[in-house]
This record gives C-alpha cells, sequence and structure tokens, in this order.
C-alpha cells in the first residue's frame, strides 16, 4: 500500500504552500456547518435581541464573512483568494439550547473554499461566544465540519 506524501511538505519535510500555478480554474464552493451551544438564558439572549453588546447574529454573520475573507491570514499555508460570495446563516435550536452555524462559500479559482468556508462558522460561533460570555462563559463550539464541496480535479464531495 502506498502512503500518500502531503504537498504541504517538500521532500525534506519541511512546510511548504503548495503550487497551484499548473491547477485549472474552475467554479468551487463549499458548505461548512457547526455549533455552539449555550446557557437557555444566553440562548433566549441571543434570539430575542436582548443581549448587552446589541444584535449577536448580524454582528456573528459579518464576523463570519469577514473571517473568511481572511482565511490565509488565520491558516499559514492557504492561498488567500478573492471570494465571490460568502453567506452565513443561524437556526436557533430550543432544545439543545443552541445556534447551528452553516456558511458557503464561493469562488472561481485554482483552489477550494473548505478552510474558508470552516473559518466562516468558527469566527461566527467565537464572536456569539465573545458578546456573551457575560451571560454564560460554559458555551461550547461544537461540530465544525465540512458538509460540502463542489469543483476543481476531485469534483464534489458531500459528508455521509
Amino acid at each position: 500500500m502506498s502512503q500518500r506524501r502531503s504537498s504541504h511538505f517538500d521532500a525534506q519535510g519541511r512546510a511548504q504552500m503548495v503550487d497551484v500555478g499548473d491547477k485549472a480554474v474552475t467554479r468551487r464552493e463549499a458548505i461548512a456547518r457547526g455549533a455552539i451551544r449555550l446557557s437557555a438564558e444566553a440562548y433566549r439572549a441571543v434570539v430575542e435581541g436582548s443581549a448587552s453588546k446589541g444584535d449577536v447574529l448580524g454582528i456573528a454573520r459579518i464576523a463570519g464573512i469577514q473571517g473568511a475573507k481572511h482565511t490565509g491570514e488565520w491558516i499559514p499555508l492557504c492561498h488567500p483568494l478573492g471570494l465571490e460570495s460568502v453567506e452565513v446563516e443561524f437556526t436557533p435550536d430550543p432544545d439543545g439550547p443552541r445556534i447551528e452555524i452553516e456558511a458557503r462559500a464561493r469562488v472561481t479559482a485554482k483552489t477550494g473554499v473548505e478552510m474558508e468556508a470552516m473559518v466562516a462558522v468558527s469566527a461566527a460561533a467565537l464572536t456569539i461566544y465573545d458578546m456573551c460570555k457575560s451571560i454564560d462563559r460554559g458555551m461550547a463550539i461544537e461540530d465544525v465540519r465540512l458538509v460540502h464541496k463542489s469543483g476543481g480535479k476531485s469534483g464534489t464531495w458531500d459528508a455521509r
């Protein structure tokens, strides 16, 4: 069985940015999901819009978009991308209580946008935490993961 060598390392094992120069430019999309579990009090403040710091989900949406735009600065070996679209959506789940987060990123480029979608979810969740920590320091960010990607040489992938 052959062992696949990561393209993030050269023959000497040193970290390197992947050379995408010969890759085809294609339309690429990635969707990531995650959630933040909150206390009942923090959950109410978020969904009712009564948190002392203001519109938590509105600010978290902006943070997710901004995070996606700066992924190349967050993740050392990611290529900076000229994103065409980033969408961040929230689904409150009172049974959790938790806020589910979904981010969709799109680009026409030589490399994918999986990391941008996952950073968007992470930045949105961290912003919710930051804006609600005075109510609940025990919030937990959960299950940040890629659920869909399309485009590029490997084509479409969906989480099972």
